[in-house]
């Protein structure tokens, strides 16, 4: 596994340049706040959607491809993303309450958990976008162009938990340093917006 380089230190003029051109630029980012919306009300409850069709509006949207390729969105997937959650509720509940920049060693293995299953039903991407959304200020997000520009690249049928623990602490490390310059946004949805426009898109 490559160690991600001294390029993805990210400075504070990087993360105000790639919003302008972000907010430019992707207008799917209404689909990511509604989403966050709802996924939040789901789980505060009542609500007139499960957190799982919540999820489902920003995957069908952001994650079209790998249902486009890999999978149908039909009515025995859903049954498996509200499985996947009851099954991990009383840890996305913890999780949810966190920061990326309290990330211990020691959580380790139940983040590798929780990863792997929601990745046997959504795909390496897939999963970092639901616990993304789950926990917004925990889970980092990623693609497989942003994976790959940081040395962890989501080729091959095994799991890439090992590589998003890699891409976890790697970004647990830009938020401190963010923080550090006097950033007061969220920083793994700024750090997020830097990587797509820089890796995904390349508009920077």
């Amino acid at each position: 596994m490559a160690p991600a380089s001294s390029e993805h230190r990210i400075k504070l003029f990087d993360i105000i340049a790639a919003r302008e051109v972000f907010e430019a630029r992707e207008p799917r980012d209404l689909f990511y706040r509604a989403a966050t919306e709802l996924v939040g009300r789901a789980l505060r409850g009542p609500s007139d959607l499960t957190v799982a069709e919540a999820l489902a509006i920003l995957l069908l949207t952001w994650n079209k491809c790998y249902y486009r390729f890999h999978k149908a969105f039909d009515a025995a997937h859903f049954a498996e993303i509200e499985g996947v959650l009851q099954d991990h509720r009383e840890q996305i509940t913890a999780f949810r309450q966190m920061k990326i920049e309290e990330l211990q060693c020691a959580d380790g293995p139940r983040v590798h958990l929780v990863f792997e299953k929601f990745e046997t039903i959504l795909g390496p991407v897939g999963a970092a976008k639901a616990l993304h959304l789950l926990a917004p200020d925990f889970f980092p997000l990623w693609d497989r162009k942003i994976a790959k520009a940081y040395g962890v690249p989501l080729d091959g049928p095994e799991s890439k938990s090992d590589n998003y623990w890699f891409f976890f602490l790697f970004t647990k490390k830009q938020c401190h340093e963010l923080i550090e310059q006097g950033f007061r946004r969220k920083p793994l949805k700024a750090i997020d917006e830097y990587n797509y426009c820089k890796h995904t898109k390349r508009w920077i």
